[in-house]
């Protein structure tokens, strides 16, 4: 990898490797939330600094107060908390979006506060 390559943050096995029999369904729901946001997403949007960093800015300017990369991230599981009373049964994707914010949210919380 040279230095100009961004190293990813999570490791190909892990995106790519088939669970087996004794794979916890947990463990299945976070390697495809690492998927998700480790693959189109970053090509999409941006990483999740970019793109919360715009989310934060425009935010900021609709409610008239300052929003850092980490409320973008609390506020998106709040949302995705927020569908999950309607009570609309199993929503397996919900879980897997909460791990996924949840992820970006230490990816930017920690690029955040160690500025």
């Amino acid at each position: 990898m040279s230095d100009n390559e961004q190293k990813p943050l999570y490791t190909e096995q892990a995106t790519t490797a088939k669970p087996n029999d004794d794979t916890p369904i947990r463990v299945e729901a976070l390697r495809e939330a690492a998927r998700i946001i480790n693959g189109d997403r970053n090509k999409q949007y941006g990483g999740p600094e970019e793109n919360f960093t715009n989310i934060a800015k425009i935010w900021s300017v609709i409610f008239q107060r300052e929003f850092t990369t980490e409320d973008v991230a609390m506020a998106m599981i709040g949302m995705k908390l927020a569908r999950f009373v309607s009570d609309y049964g199993f929503q397996p994707d919900t879980w897997i979006d909460i791990a996924g914010y949840a992820g970006c949210g230490y990816e930017v919380s920690k690029i955040l506060h160690e500025k």
